[in-house]
């Protein structure tokens, strides 16, 4: 496939938004059951949820890029029984809202703890907006990696895995954003946001390595012969009919060579898993703010290198009859 960079973009950056709101929930919930210290005051978790809420816009923004009629947009939601699009459709706008009501909550000191829940434990609305905003981002992840998962006929997408590296990813990205925050919000939470940084990318690490696996071993379903009809064992094909290049040509297939592919997989493996990973400790280790933001950066530079590679992949059908002359 042809990578769309609206949708590079899109996917990266609410990816982290959704991990970042998680990061900031988990500490809020912690705080209930005197796991970690409350974190006192309005603004760790207004100013926290305004940086998820900008990295959300920013993903919407990116998104209607990739529309060729934006003021049509509303429409991609009608078809919400059968499409996954119009489900993140809906659930994108949803969990934006819920978001906020979470950042609003807390700075309006809507965070008391006063509803009963259990014997012993008292909750406040912030911590039940927050639940729900939680389910919604985990309805976001799905609803996103669905998008492609469902296309049984791209091999490459069609596997859970698809949806686990979104989710685990977005998380990783999240709460690596939630580090470089605390170091300056709150330095006690960033040997806590750093090591569930490490942990989740870890565990990214190893999901993506076992889709590069799985993927590494896909055979194609058709072949020429098939795809036309004819059984004849060589079959050469020598035009498409017109000179030009066409939306297939031009949409299905990213035009680079295998060794490009290569070399951009090698480096979103390096960028966003092993060297974040290292700069990461050291950051904490020698507790400097820049080498948390830079592993931060780099490890986005590496996602949108991923996400490339992860749209490029993909090989169409069509690439039998269109990528042999394209």
């Amino acid at each position: 496939m042809n990578p769309a960079f609206s949708v590079v973009f899109l996917t990266t950056l609410i990816g982290a938004g959704q991990g970042l709101f998680l990061a900031l929930y988990t500490v809020e919930v912690y705080s209930r059951f005197d796991v970690l210290p409350d974190q006192a005051g309005r603004t760790f978790y207004a100013a926290g949820s305004a940086v998820a809420l900008a990295l959300l816009v920013l993903g919407l923004v990116a998104s209607t890029f990739h529309l060729g009629r934006p003021e049509r947009g509303w429409r991609a939601a009608a078809r919400w029984r059968t499409s996954w699009l119009s489900r993140e459709v809906i659930v994108l706008p949803a969990f934006v809202g819920a978001v906020t009501l979470y950042g609003a909550a807390h700075w309006f000191g809507w965070s008391t703890p006063s509803l009963p829940l259990g014997a012993s434990l008292k909750v406040g609305p912030s911590v039940m907006i927050g639940a729900g905003a939680t389910l919604l981002a985990f309805a976001l992840f799905l609803c996103t990696g669905m998008i492609y998962a469902c296309i049984k006929f791209l091999q490459e997408w069609a596997t859970s895995l698809t949806v686990i590296n979104y989710a685990l990813l977005g998380t990783a990205s999240g709460f690596m954003v939630a580090t470089v925050f605390t170091a300056i919000a709150a330095p006690g939470l960033v040997g806590f946001f750093g090591g569930w940084a490490a942990i989740f990318t870890g565990f990214a690490l190893v999901t993506r390595t076992a889709s590069l696996v799985r993927n590494a071993r896909l055979k194609p379903k058709s072949t020429l012969q098939t795809a036309i009809g004819v059984k004849h064992p060589r079959i050469v094909q020598t035009t498409q009919g017109f000179m030009g290049g066409s939306f297939n040509t031009r949409e299905f297939f990213h035009g680079c060579s295998g060794g490009f592919l290569r070399s951009v997989k090698w480096t979103f493996i390096v960028l966003t898993f092993m060297l974040p990973l290292v700069v990461l400790g050291a950051g904490i280790v020698w507790k400097s703010a820049f080498l948390l933001g830079l592993a931060c950066a780099i490890q986005y530079v590496g996602l949108l290198a991923e996400r490339w590679f992860f749209l490029a992949q993909a090989n169409h059908p069509q690439n039998l009859y269109y990528r042999a002359i394209a």
